[in-house]
């Protein structure tokens, strides 16, 4: 296993003001300090949401351009055609905007590219999709924002354009009507962390008021929370907000399609998290668009039968799992290359591609590598003459400004700071892996491509009471931006011998101040044989949750131990 560092946040005096004026045990008020939330007014702002803190969709410039840009639409009787990503923030964009605008009484249609035909983005070519339609107003949602010929080709045909978009945009922007984009520099939103999903929940916001139908707005939170959570959007602001009151109520859909996904995922009746929308329902929804079938998670969300919704369920179902075994496949295949050239060793930015990979997979297999190496990883699935690539990055290295530094060299790209798509010609991959990989020489330190653990506080068996939860749970919901807090306790003795679970896990029983607890170890197999009844580790961990026969139970998540 690659190094692991351990590093406990400072306490401080702050800390100590919040739990004294908020009445918090002081490790919650560490974590809150270790989010950089540092008095006591933003720390209750924080902890004790509510939909009232929603902010002002006008704020966003170009909202009143859009809005009555819409309005018109619907008064005119003219047809709207929303082209939307096909991830899960573009799918669910699509949906919320088409059921809301038909509140409205719009006529409005829909369009996604395939995944493996068209790639991301609205093309010049998709002209004709707009003629067919016979649409007279377009809304991009979760793309748009470097889509400047097809906006101006629009234009020129009397065609007007609405882009709502969350992605960095290119050096010019298009001439559309109205663009709703919170990361723009003079957007004026006061939060530009919101998934493409977001700024379309604004939009509807917006709307809705405008037609004093304001009280349907939750009813779209639960679609809003699974898209920003599988998006991977920083869970700070405004979306925590979405996200907290959207899982709230999931479970409570009255959506035929998104019950019968809810019931494919053995969800149904379970209070739902983060980690149920990000590892079973996102990828369900997602398994669709990476497939090349977008549209069939389009239909679920649309079924107006048990039967029908009951079929596609199914069908995206299936399609994850053909998913996932490519994806083992991939992976293996990556780690093998790896590790037999010993690139790790050798580069601080990992470039690889093959003929065989699935374009639309390799996303996630570069995901788990840069898990694993801890460093930036690119894959590329061939096809002719072009390569088709997916990168993701860690926290310190932004990855969007490196390949800004080579834009030449793509024929398109986008994307976030950890997470990028891009196109090139095959034959320019050697020398963007030997430019990146400079790049990621001078910006990259060894240090850097340790893997951290970062401690929130450290705690007692014996304080982890009833009432400490209490106030743990008033944290959540957890993700990027406001991890799950990691915890050290010390001295923790292994009461029974350790056992191997699915020949991939540990599950130790755990005794520390006449506190005992149930610990497991996710992909840590070999510490059942490694490890022994009545020795003594410090451990770090976070909490995790399950209910049994009726009652909830507490266990350890253990991230890494020392002896």
């Amino acid at each position: 296993m690659q190094e692991t560092i351990w590093i406990i946040y400072p306490s401080g005096q702050q800390a100590e003001r919040i739990s004294a004026e908020l009445g918090l045990p002081l490790a919650i008020s560490k974590v809150l300090v270790n989010r950089r939330i540092s008095d006591p007014e933003k720390a209750s702002n924080f902890l004790y949401l509510s939909l009232d803190d929603l902010h002002n969709p006008y704020q966003m410039k170009d909202m009143r351009k859009a809005v009555k840009r819409v309005k018109e639409a619907i008064v005119r009787r003219e047809k709207i055609l929303i082209f939307g990503d096909y991830d899960v923030d573009g799918i669910l964009s699509i949906v919320i905007l088409t059921k809301a605008l038909q509140s409205l009484g719009a006529e409005v249609s829909y369009f996604i590219p395939n995944r493996l035909k068209d790639g991301y983005g609205i093309k010049e070519k998709y002209m004709d999709i707009v003629e067919k339609n016979q649409a007279r107003l377009v809304i991009s949602v979760d793309c748009g924002i470097k889509a400047t010929r097809f906006v101006s080709q629009a234009r020129r045909k009397g065609i007007d354009v609405i882009i709502s978009d969350h992605h960095q945009p290119g050096s010019e922007l298009p001439s559309a009507l109205a663009i709703l984009n919170p990361v723009l520099p003079d957007c004026g939103y006061p939060d530009n962390r919101l998934a493409g999903v977001g700024v379309v929940f604004k939009l509807i916001q917006a709307l809705l008021d405008g037609y004093q139908r304001s009280s349907q707005l939750s009813s779209y939170l639960k679609m809003v929370s699974i898209a920003t959570i599988a998006d991977v959007a920083e869970l700070r602001g405004e979306n925590r907000l979405l996200v907290k009151f959207g899982l709230e109520n999931l479970d409570g859909t009255s959506n035929i399609g998104l019950n019968s996904l809810l019931d494919i995922c053995r969800l149904r009746g379970k209070k739902i998290s983060v980690g149920d929308v990000g590892f079973r329902l996102g990828p369900r929804i997602n398994a669709a668009g990476r497939m090349g079938e977008a549209d069939q998670a389009v239909k679920l969300f649309f079924a107006e039968s048990f039967q029908e919704a009951e079929e596609l369920a199914r069908s995206l179902d299936t399609m994850n799992s053909k998913r996932q075994r490519i994806e083992e496949n991939i992976y293996n295949q990556a780690l093998n290359r790896i590790k037999s050239r010993q690139l790790d060793q050798r580069y601080r930015f990992l470039v690889m591609g093959c003929e065989q990979w699935h374009r639309g997979i390799i996303g996630i297999v570069a995901s788990k590598l840069k898990d694993k190496f801890h460093r930036p990883v690119l894959l590329f699935a061939y096809k002719d003459s072009h390569a088709y690539g997916s990168g993701r990055s860690i926290k310190e290295f932004p990855l969007i400004n490196c390949l800004d530094e080579y834009k030449d060299l793509f024929i398109s790209y986008g994307g976030h700071t950890l997470a990028v798509g891009c196109e090139l010609e095959r034959e320019k991959i050697l020398t963007l892996k030997q430019a990146v990989n400079s790049y990621a020489e001078s910006r990259l330190t060894a240090e850097d491509l340790k893997r951290k653990i970062y401690i929130d506080a450290e705690l007692n068996f014996s304080e982890l009471s009833s009432s400490f939860l209490d106030k743990y749970w008033l944290l959540a919901p957890f993700g990027i931006g406001n991890p799950k807090p990691f915890f050290l306790t010390r001295g923790a003795e292994i009461i029974a011998q350790p056992q191997k679970l699915q020949g991939k896990h540990s599950k130790l029983w755990l005794k520390q101040k006449n506190r005992i607890f149930e610990a497991l170890a996710w992909g840590r197999g070999d510490w059942a044989e490694t490890l022994f009844r009545g020795e003594r580790i410090d451990l770090v961990y976070s909490l995790q949750f399950s209910r049994y026969l009726g009652e909830d139970k507490i266990s350890l998540a253990v991230e890494d131990i020392k002896f």
